[in-house]
């Protein structure tokens, strides 16, 4: 099992995301944050199961089952981590995120 860390802004990616959808259709949100949980327990599991998206560093993707998000994330094997670094939606710039 890997264990699974989040960057200081992920937890205000998810929040957004989940207010914008509750909004949208009561139930939605909730729905959002357990498909994203969902990818984090996966990532707990198998983290390199996503190919490598960055040519020079161990930057990965996921994306939830129903929303157009991507879960991105880094992987260090020889330290059996997974750092995960945004939630952002999935037609936004890398620039969205690399701050």
């Amino acid at each position: 099992m890997w264990r699974v860390v989040f960057s200081f802004r992920v937890r205000d990616d998810v929040a957004e995301a989940a207010i914008w959808y509750e909004g949208k259709q009561a139930g939605l949100g909730r729905a959002f944050v357990d498909e994203v949980v969902q990818v984090w327990r996966e990532l707990a599991n198998n983290p390199p199961l996503a190919a490598r998206k960055h040519p020079t560093k161990n930057l990965r993707w996921r994306y939830p089952l129903r929303f157009p998000y991507r879960i991105i994330y880094e992987v260090d094997e020889s330290g059996g981590t997974v750092l995960v670094l945004a939630v952002v939606h999935a037609s936004r710039n890398d620039a969205a995120w690399r701050g």
